[in-house]
């Protein structure tokens, strides 16, 4: 390498950014520019870094097979660092100066609300291929990941039945937290439950004495876990070690910060994880994607559900643009309003719902065992995201910008 390039990445680094091209035709000036903006260190490195590397192999794949109507796909890449203000600064960059034609970017839900308003300020077009508590309704945003009426409507009746009706909820707070654990309430109450406490931890806390006392005094059936990030993920061992004892639900452990793995059993004993990929799935095409992820990137800790949902959104955007003939937004919003962008993933076959511009998925209910062990009790195809469409989000006919919950529902 040259002096030249040595300097230009000691530059990079020092900004927290690096650009990363892919294999063919690296200055290419016909080629479709993806920004990738997602956490590469930080609070929630472990969960995301897996996320651009199947941003890569997909594009690597597509490249070596033609591109995309020709075209090679340019990956444009930033480390967000789990700051909220990271997202703002460099999708500003992204959309104004590299000029890329879409965007991968995000974790938290709070770092999505921090760039969504930039994306729609400048008409661009963004992934977030994270599960998340629901509600997006903004026709710049196609959802891979999980939403609620997918995980909870799915694994709380199953938990109420398998345990019991009293219910505690430990979420961070903020608005993955607050708008989860409402819709936690309202299964539990639709199901004849009981909800015997809840609370909201803020994120960096990781002493829950207190909060194991609460639950302790409460004598819930099962706890419902919706902690998000290193700091909270204390709680497990901390549990453990004050012999809690009680069933988990999550709609995040496990398949994201694959905490089964990393820590020391028995701390996620009967947790159970309503999640649509992990690498554990014994499916032939879940184990064909998992070897060629491994064989790409050996030294990757676990290939967990985001890492499926980014790898996926590369390919349904390529067919986005093959059946629009154009990388324009508006062109490809009325290929996803003619419905029918499917394909089959190694989870199973996935569609974009064309109202809400969110993914249908197969769900797997995972459960850990004492050892840390894997099993599957139970399988749901093809869940709809339904609830956005049928409380009124239609990106066919209008755009809102905006984010909805069970109890503040997209108005008439």
């Amino acid at each position: 390498m040259t002096r030249s390039g040595m300097r230009g990445l000691r530059a990079a680094a020092l900004t927290g950014t690096l650009v990363l091209l892919s294999s063919v035709a690296l200055a290419d000036e016909s080629a479709i520019k993806l920004g990738v903006l997602e956490d590469q260190s930080g609070d929630f490195a472990a969960a995301t870094i897996g996320k651009v590397h199947a941003i890569q192999l997909a594009a690597d794949e597509i490249n070596k097979a033609g591109g995309i109507m020709g075209r090679p796909l340019e990956l444009v890449t930033y480390d967000t660092q789990s700051e909220n203000t990271r997202y703002q600064e460099f999708m500003r960059r992204v959309l104004q100066r590299d000029k890329v034609d879409v965007v991968f970017a995000g974790f938290s839900s709070a770092s999505r609300e921090a760039y969504r308003p930039i994306v729609d300020q400048f008409n661009g077009f963004a992934f977030y291929n994270n599960q998340y508590e629901g509600g997006v309704c903004d026709g710049h945003m196609i959802v891979t990941g999980a939403v609620p009426e997918q995980q909870f409507s799915t694994l709380i009746p199953y938990m109420m039945q398998t345990y019991g009706k009293k219910v505690y909820t430990l979420a961070a707070d903020y608005n993955f937290g607050q708008i989860s654990a409402e819709w936690v309430r309202k299964i539990v109450k639709e199901n004849g439950g009981e909800m015997a406490g809840e609370e909201f931890i803020p994120l960096g806390v990781s002493q829950f004495s207190q909060s194991i006392q609460n639950i302790q005094k409460a004598k819930p059936d099962f706890v419902v876990t919706l902690l998000v990030g290193t700091a909270q993920a204390s709680y497990y061992e901390q549990a453990a070690s004050a012999n809690v004892n009680l069933p988990m639900a999550s709609s995040v452990n496990v398949g994201q910060g694959y905490e089964h793995k990393r820590f020391k059993p028995p701390s996620l004993k009967d947790m159970y994880v309503t999640t649509n990929y992990i690498e554990e799935i014994d499916s032939p095409s879940s184990k064909a994607f998992f070897t060629k992820f491994k064989t790409k990137f050996p030294s990757e800790p676990y290939v967990n559900q985001e890492a499926e949902n980014s790898y996926l959104a590369v390919y349904l955007y390529k067919q986005m643009v093959e059946r629009a003939k154009s990388t324009k937004r508006d062109d490809i919003r009325k290929v996803i309003a003619m419905g029918d962008v499917c394909m089959d993933a190694p989870e199973g076959k996935v569609c974009i719902d064309p109202k809400s511009q969110h993914m249908s998925h197969t769900i797997y209910l995972a459960k850990v065992g004492a050892d840390h062990s894997i099993s599957f009790p139970k399988v749901w195809e093809d869940i709809k995201p339904y609830w956005l469409g049928d409380a009124g989000c239609d990106l066919t006919r209008k755009d809102p910008m905006a984010q909805y919950t069970p109890s503040n529902p997209p108005k008439p």
